[in-house]
């Protein structure tokens, strides 16, 4: 196998970039659908409960044959599924088209979130895991950046409101594939599985000696990832029906940016303590949710974007934290079934409570709905920083150790020369 090098860990990061694009691209286009089509707010939340039924059946699979088989086996399929979805949502004129498109989706990007955000720590050496995390993380956040304003701006600016921007992911997806396949990624023996590999098909999880950390960076992450599921599943229907405004530009960038500051805090965040990301995460989530409640009751779009903002930075941390810890801790061999047991039970949350609030939206108000879920995590959030806080006065091999010891420390001068 080549040696690992900076290029390589940095390319190996455009493939999860192109596939998390896929992710949220349908949202602003959820309006320009139900128009055409004709479907109510719960089932606009069904749709997105299939893109999270797809991921995480996906991660009950992905991170333990991706450690098993090598990375190619699970990223290769992925891309394929990811093109399928990609044709499939620029031909939808159906609610079954879409609900079978987000499903597909989901499975490419439960491939990515396990096996593509591992291939970026292989190809990283030993004095590079934790510039490997923050460029795994952050294209991740990247991708579903990206996504939506395409498809906002496109659906606005171009022929095909709903077609041109899947006919560009196409060509996104193939040049990730390009790269996928030319990769200098190990080779893994199938007759040899690690510890704890055996069974394919399995709830994902961390060693043993790990899983305080993986229970500690899910207890900040996966609230900070419900708000965002919230701004991507009824944040449209918020925009066009509560605000009065149409516009899938506004909508796409307003996710756009959602992510955008989730990225751009994991680069000017990257030498904290790991505490101290999710922490900070954790308070952000909070205040996002306070600013949400305020937005619906106000009726502002300058409220919606500061909590769509606050979502992404809280999103932007806890997720660096977990996955810093994670890839900082976890032996290599089962690295990406421990990201994808992180991304899992963030997911979970993410698409119970938005399908939940959508059901809710229905029988009473949005109004009503958005308090209640925002309320909600809210106290998830600080009951997940509580917990982490708690864990400062434990000894050295208890949950205190597995956060602090985890610190992203200046980088070698030919890494910071990379940049």
């Amino acid at each position: 196998m080549p040696t690992p090098s900076s290029r390589w860990m940095w390319l190996a990061a455009w493939p999860v970039v192109a596939v998390l694009a896929l992710s949220n691209e349908p949202a602003p286009l959820y309006v320009l659908w139900q128009d055409r089509i004709g479907f109510s707010a719960a089932t606009l939340t069904a749709i997105y409960a299939c893109y999270i039924a797809g991921l995480l059946g996906t991660l009950t699979v992905a991170g333990t044959l991706s450690d098993r088989f090598g990375r190619k086996p699970v990223l290769v399929p992925g891309l394929g599924l990811g093109l399928l979805a990609s044709a499939m949502f620029a031909t939808a004129y159906s609610v079954p088209v879409l609900l079978t498109a987000r499903l597909l989706s989901g499975i490419a990007v439960g491939a990515f979130l396990s096996a593509g955000m591992a291939a970026v720590s292989d190809l990283a050496d030993r004095t590079q895991k934790r510039t490997a995390g923050l460029i795994a993380s952050s294209s991740m956040v990247g991708g579903a950046a990206v996504g939506p304003l395409l498809a906002g701006l496109l659906s606005e600016l171009a022929p095909g409101p709903s077609v041109t921007v899947f006919l560009l992911q196409l060509g996104l997806l193939l040049a990730a594939l390009v790269v996928v396949l030319r990769m200098p990624l190990p080779r893994r023996e199938s007759g040899t599985p690690s510890a704890g590999s055996r069974r394919w098909v399995r709830i994902p999880s961390a060693p043993r000696a790990n899983r305080r950390q993986l229970l500690l960076g899910l207890a900040v992450f996966a609230p900070a990832i419900a708000a965002t599921g919230f701004v991507l599943s009824l944040g449209p229907t918020l925009l066009a029906d509560l605000l009065h405004t149409s516009s899938r530009i506004l909508s796409g960038a307003t996710i756009f940016v959602l992510f955008a500051a989730a990225t751009g805090i994991q680069f000017a965040a990257r030498r904290l303590q790991v505490r101290t990301d999710l922490l900070t995460g954790a308070g952000l989530t909070v205040a996002s949710m306070a600013t949400l409640v305020l937005a619906v009751r106000t009726t502002s779009v300058p409220a919606l974007v500061a909590s769509a903002v606050l979502a992404g930075l809280g999103q932007g941390l806890t997720q660096l934290g977990a996955l810093t810890m994670l890839s900082s801790n976890v032996p290599t061999g089962r690295l990406a079934e421990a990201n994808a047991a992180l991304t899992a039970g963030g997911y979970l949350l993410a698409g119970a409570l938005p399908v939940a609030a959508g059901a809710l939206s229905d029988a009473t108000s949005l109004n009503t709905a958005t308090a209640v879920f925002g309320v909600t995590v809210a106290v998830l959030a600080v009951g997940g920083a509580v917990a982490v806080a708690l864990r400062e006065g434990e000894g050295r091999g208890g949950p205190r150790g597995a956060v602090v010891r985890t610190r992203r420390v200046r980088m070698p001068s030919a890494v910071r020369t990379s940049r």
